[in-house]
C-alpha cells in the first residue's frame, strides 16, 4: 500500500479530488459535509493501475485548523498538493507547501483543479514557481475538473508513477505508529487510526504507549481485517487499554524516549527570525508545547512536556503559534548530555557543528566518548561495524580518544594510590571506574595498559615499578629462611630482624610477592599451591594435626593456611572438621 496526503487552501476541491478518485466521501461529519469543508482527517482509498492499492489523508484546508492539518502531514511520505484554477495563490496554500518543505516530503503530485472554471495554465505556472524552490521542486502537474472528470486518468496515471517511486521501507524495523484518530466501540473497547511508516503490527502483538502496554487484537487495513499489516499502511488497531488522539505507539523496548533533544533548524518560512521560547513542536501526529534554547548558528536545545520516542534524523516542525512562521526541525541527538557549566551551549554547539541528521558511528562515538550500544540501536545508530580503535567492554563503547585518556588516567590514579596509601590494598576495577567517571569495571578492565595489570579484581602495578628496593631486600631475606622450610613461617621478632615491619609487609602483598593468610603469619607468594600439591599425599580426608606435620609446621601457621584454601576453593571442610581437597 501506499499513503498520500492532501494539500492545499481551503476550498479548492481536495476533499471533491479524493472523491473522484476513490468514489469515496472522506468527510466523515454531517458539520463537514453541510458547511463544505474539512474539519477533521479523512481518508479514502483506491487502487492505481501499476501502484496497486493508494490511501488518501484528506487534510483540512482552513487556517483554523492548521494543528489538525499538520497532524495529517506529519507521517506520510507524499503529497497531493492541490490549488483552483480560477483563484489566485492563497495563504493556507503557501503555509501547507511551508510545512511539506519543513518535513523534507519530496514526492508529490500538483493537481490544478475546477479546470472547467477557468484557464488552469496561470494558476499551474504560479503554483510550480512556488514549489521550485522547496523539497517538492520537478514535481508532476495535470489539470483536472472532479466535477467533469477531465484530466482524472491522467491524475491516476501521475499518482501511480509517483507512488511507484517512493522508497520501500523494512517489514523488520520496530512499529511506531503516531494515533491520529483514537475512539471507542461497543463491544470492542478502544480504536485508533494512524500511518504505519514502517514495520509491521498484527493481531497478538504487544505495543507500549504512555499509558502503559497495549495487546493488539485486531488489525484493519482499508477498511477490512487483516492478520498483519506491514508498512506503508493506513492501519486501524483494536487495542487493550486507553489510547488518546496524538499518542505514539511503539514496539516495547525499541526506542528511545526522551523530553530533550538537540536539533538542526531551518530558516524561518513564511516571516523571518528566530523562534520564540515558548513555540508549539509538531512531530508525527503530535502538537506539544516547547521550550527553545538556542546552542548556537541554526543549532538548538528542546525540552517538551511528555517522552517522546525519537531517532536521529527524525523531522519535524517548530510553529510559532502567534504568527504564521515555521521552522524546519532535524533531530540531531535524542538523548544529549546535560546543560550544566557556563559555557556549555556553546561547547555543544561545537560538538554538533558537522551532524546533519544522518546515522554515523564514528561521529556518534566521538561526541559521546562512551555509550551503550542499545542505547545506539534506539536512537537510529546501529553498532554494527566498529571504527578502529574503538574499545568495546559488553554493551559499552568506547570511542578511541575516550579510551586512551582513561588508560593514561588509570595509571595516574593507580600510581597516586600506591604511592598515598602504601599500606592499603589495590584499587579494586569498581573503585577504578568510579574515579575515573566510567560506567563499570568491565569497562576498565578493557582500557587498562601493559603498563598495570588485573590480578583477583584489584589493579596493580607491575612490580618492577611497584616494589621499592628496601621491599625487594626484604622478601629476598625471607626467602632464604624459607627455603629449606617452606611452610615454617616466622615470628613478629624475626619478621622485624628481617626488615619485614608492617609497611614493607603490606607493599610485598600488595606487589604479589608474598602470601599472609592470617596477621603476623607470611609465606612466599605460592606457598599455597605448594601446600595443596603436598596434602595431595596424604590419605583423604586428612585432619589439622595430619596436615600439620606432613607440612612440617605449627598450629599458628597451618590453622589460617587450610582457611586460606577452604575460601579460595581448594579445599573443603566437612562437618568433623577434616578436610579434604576439591576435585577428590
Amino acid at each position: 500500500m501506499h499513503v498520500v496526503a492532501t494539500a492545499g487552501h481551503v476550498d479548492h476541491g481536495k476533499s471533491a479530488l479524493v472523491t473522484a478518485l476513490t468514489g469515496t466521501e472522506p468527510d466523515r461529519l454531517e458539520e463537514e459535509r453541510r458547511r463544505g469543508l474539512s474539519i477533521q482527517l479523512g481518508y479514502a482509498w483506491t487502487t492505481l493501475p501499476g501502484a496497486g492499492k493508494v490511501a488518501f489523508v484528506d487534510v483540512p484546508g482552513h487556517e483554523r485548523f492548521i494543528t489538525t492539518t499538520l497532524a495529517g502531514l506529519g507521517p506520510v511520505p507524499s503529497v497531493l498538493f492541490v490549488v483552483a484554477a480560477d483563484d489566485p495563490w492563497m495563504p493556507q496554500a503557501a503555509e501547507h507547501l511551508a510545512a511539506l518543505d519543513a518535513l523534507g516530503v519530496e514526492h508529490g503530485v500538483l493537481a490544478v483543479t475546477r479546470a472547467d472554471l477557468a484557464d488552469p495554465a496561470p494558476a499551474r505556472a504560479r503554483a510550480l514557481a512556488e514549489l521550485g524552490a522547496t523539497s517538492l521542486r520537478g514535481v508532476r502537474a495535470v489539470a483536472v475538473s472532479a466535477r467533469t472528470g477531465d484530466g482524472l486518468d491522467e491524475l491516476r496515471r501521475a499518482l501511480g508513477d509517483m507512488v511507484a517511486g517512493l522508497p520501500q521501507p523494512s517489514p523488520e524495523e520496530p512499529v511506531r505508529l503516531w494515533v491520529d484518530r483514537s475512539f471507542t466501540m461497543t463491544g470492542a473497547g478502544a480504536v485508533v487510526t494512524g500511518t504505519l511508516p514502517a514495520g509491521r503490527v498484527g493481531a497478538g502483538d504487544r505495543l507500549r504507549s504512555a499509558h502503559g502496554e497495549h495487546r493488539v487484537r485486531e488489525v484493519q487495513s482499508l477498511g477490512r481485517p487483516v492478520g498483519v499489516a506491514t508498512g506503508v499502511a493506513r492501519v486501524a488497531l483494536n487495542l487493550s487499554g486507553d489510547v488518546e488522539r496524538s499518542d505514539v505507539l511503539v514496539t516495547p523496548g525499541a526506542w528511545h524516549h526522551t523530553e530533550v533533544l538537540d536539533v538542526r533548524l531551518g530558516p524561518a518560512r513564511l516571516g523571518t527570525g528566530e523562534p520564540p521560547q515558548r513555540p508549539l513542536l509538531h512531530i508525527g501526529s503530535a502538537v506539544l508545547a516547547a521550550h527553545h534554547r538556542p546552542l548556537g548558528e541554526g543549532l538548538s536545545r528542546l525540552t517538551v512536556g511528555r517522552p517522546l520516542p525519537l531517532r536521529v534524523g527524525d523531522r519535524a516542525l517548530l510553529r510559532d503559534p502567534g504568527t504564521r512562521r515555521l521552522w524546519a526541525v532535524t533531530v540531531l541527538d535524542p538523548a544529549p548530555p546535560p546543560l550544566g557549566r557556563r559555557g556549555a551551549a556553546r561547547a555543544r554547539a561545537r560538538a554538533l557543528a558537522g551532524a546533519d541528521g544522518r546515522a554515523d558511528l564514528a561521529a556518534e562515538l566521538d561526541r559521546r566518548g562512551v555509550v551503550s550500544a542499545a542505547l545506539l540501536t534506539r536512537i537510529g545508530v546501529p553498532a554494527g561495524d566498529l571504527p578502529d580503535g574503538v574499545v568495546a567492554a559488553e554493551d559499552w563503547l568506547l570511542s578511541p580518544a575516550r579510551a586512551a585518556e582513561a588508560a593514561r588516567a588509570a595509571e595516574d590514579v593507580v600510581r597516586g594510590h600506591a604511592s598515598s596509601a602504601p599500606l592499603e590494598p589495590p584499587l579494586t576495577l569498581a573503585a577504578l571506574a568510579e574515579r575515573l567517571g566510567l560506567p563499570g569495571p568491565e569497562v576498565v578492565a578493557a582500557v587498562v595498559v601493559p603498563s598495570l595489570r588485573v590480578e583477583a579484581g584489584r589493579v596493580r602495578l607491575p612490580d618492577a615499578d611497584a616494589v621499592p628496593a628496601d621491599v625487594l631486600t626484604a622478601v629476598g631475606a625471607l626467602r632464604g629462611r624459607l627455603a629449606p622450610d617452606p611452610f615454617a613461617a616466622p615470628g613478629a621478632d624475626e619478621l622485624a630482624a628481617l626488615g619485614l615491619d608492617a609497611k614493607v609487609q603490606a607493599a610485598a602483598v600488595r606487589a604479589g610477592l608474598l602470601l599472609r593468610p592470617a596477621p603476623g603469619v607470611l609465606l612466599l607468594a605460592g606457598a599455597d599451591d605448594l601446600a595443596v600439591e603436598r596434602l595431595g599425599g596424604l590419605p583423604q580426608p586428612f585432619t589439622v594435626s595430619e596436615a600439620r606435620q606432613h607440612l612440617g609446621t605449627s598450629r599458628r601457621v597451618v590453622l589460617p593456611l587450610l582457611a586460606h584454601l577452604d575460601r579460595t576453593g581448594r579445599t573443603r571442610r566437612l562437618p568433623d572438621d577434616r578436610r579434604r581437597l576439591t576435585g577428590r
